[in-house]
């Protein structure tokens, strides 16, 4: 390297595997240096939650993707895999870097790591810069008088509305200048895609990850006639934007969801409602992450310590019952097989398996977390956990644990044809929609014209529901005495 040569700039990415709205990308770019951009698989720092199954498919094809994106601009992704502060330290080192840039993941695991790095950085003499990106507003910008985050949403909702509008999306850079060549990982080598068995061939058929694929699904959601406040419902229905897992990897920014929403409502006031609705779910996942800032262990710790003493039971018979979809309630055993083949789950059917789980079978809600976490393609490590804790209430702003879904009359209500049963339990196609959310109640003649055998290819009911209810309730009642 001459003496004229500008030394490198060294980018690390985390969870914000895309080019636009990339705030330390933007940065690096900015100061005209030859850029060195790094992704580092740490699954050996303290307290870092490993990636589930489904996810960790995810991540292969996002990198894949990023690596594709910066290849047009000359520039390659390093692979490392390793403790994230001490690779990047070290690779910051090798190349001479004159800085190192980052987007800050308000996750306290993650800022443990990136303050780790900076003293690295700043014992060697290389400059670290870290940006905001990953929410619409920091977690310390939302403090109640006693310093701690608000455990409410509307209240919270209203403070980050009384914000304004964030930050307005960075475009992507017009060019990078690529720096030194750097060995790296194969991404192969990390396994990181399941081979035998190969069982994500429902994922490879339902998602398409990376950065173009995000924006292109905002952009078309965002050109639907409307009726996104009641189709998000409606499983039976393509009413939602299905974000969620870009958001989880970073291949579309919170900021980038939040402008291109105001537009539309701002071009089409029809929407106004619906797009309020919307950016409400957008907030959901900030006080999720909000939450988890506060509570790193929101995983393995009930917000509401009395809930450490719930009489929870283990039954591993029910419990894999739930897992494979074969409870006998149609709509919880659709859900399950969704989840199964297609690394999702329609959000209100979420509600009622969770719920079905804590409530008809007493089972622990980290048992679900734990699965959610091991199957979903947008498992986050805050929406994911705060969400069981809604559902079991015993988590922040949780419903009350005496709401007890009815699986039978959350199908009727929002699966009124049986159109989502149908997609995922073929076995009760044939039931009219009277008879699909409770077979029980068709008649020998009405099962056998259906080709369903209760017990055989389609199981009865593990538990009786209103018999699952009163126990449920009779233990919290206990609780609550004790």
């Amino acid at each position: 390297m001459t003496t004229d040569t500008p030394r490198p700039v060294l980018v690390w990415f985390r969870d914000d595997l895309r080019l636009t709205d990339h705030p330390a990308l933007h940065a690096a770019a900015a100061e005209g240096a030859p850029l060195v951009c790094v992704y580092v698989l740490d699954e050996v720092s303290p307290w870092l939650r490993a990636p589930g199954g489904a996810s960790r498919w995810w991540l292969a094809q996002s990198l894949r993707s990023l690596a594709a994106s910066l290849e047009k601009h000359g520039v390659s992704l390093v692979l490392r895999r390793g403790r994230s502060a001490t690779i990047v330290a070290e690779l910051a080192k090798q190349i001479d870097a004159a800085a190192v840039h980052w987007n800050d993941i308000a996750i306290p695991p993650h800022r443990a790591i990136a303050d780790d790095l900076a003293e690295r950085l700043a014992v060697a003499g290389i400059a670290s810069q870290q940006h905001d990106g990953d929410l619409l507003v920091p977690p310390t910008a939302i403090r109640n008088k006693d310093g701690r985050g608000l455990r409410v949403f509307t209240p919270f909702w209203r403070r980050v509305l009384a914000l304004g509008d964030p930050p307005k999306p960075l475009p992507a850079p017009k060019a990078l200048r690529a720096g030194p060549q750097v060995a790296g990982d194969q991404l192969e080598d990390w396994e990181l895609e399941p081979a035998k068995p190969d069982w994500a061939g429902g994922l490879r058929a339902t998602w398409q990850p990376g950065e173009a694929t995000a924006q292109r699904k905002l952009a078309e959601f965002l050109q639907r006639p409307g009726g996104y406040s009641e189709d998000r419902d409606r499983p039976d229905r393509d009413g939602t934007s299905s974000l969620s897992p870009h958001l989880r990897f970073g291949e579309i920014s919170p900021r980038q969801v939040w402008h291109a929403a105001r537009f539309t409502a701002d071009k089409r006031p029809e929407l106004a409602r619906d797009v309020d609705k919307f950016l409400s779910e957008l907030g959901w996942r900030e006080f999720c992450r909000h939450l988890l800032f506060d509570l790193p262990d929101l995983a393995t710790h009930a917000l509401r310590s009395e809930f450490d003493d719930f009489p929870f039971i283990t039954d591993d018979a029910a419990l894999h019952a739930w897992q494979h979809g074969r409870t006998g309630y149609p709509i919880v055993d659709a859900g399950m097989r969704q989840l199964w083949q297609t690394g999702t789950m329609h959000n209100r059917v979420r509600m009622v398996v969770a719920s079905f789980l804590v409530k008809h079978l007493l089972i622990d809600w980290r048992r679900g977390e734990e699965w959610f976490w091991d199957t979903l393609v947008d498992a986050d490590p805050g929406s994911n956990p705060a969400n069981w804790q809604w559902v079991a209430g015993c988590g922040a702003d949780a419903a009350p644990y005496f709401r007890v879904f009815n699986p039978v009359l959350q199908g009727e209500k929002f699966d009124p044809k049986g159109d989502y049963v149908r997609r995922y339990v073929p076995e009760l196609a044939g039931l009219p929609p009277a008879l699909i959310h409770q077979p029980w109640d068709a008649t020998p003649v009405e099962l056998a014209a259906a080709g369903v055998t209760l017990g055989d290819n389609y199981p009865a009911p593990i538990v009786d529901h209103k018999a699952a209810r009163q126990r449920a309730l009779a233990a919290y009642a206990e609780l609550r005495k004790a």
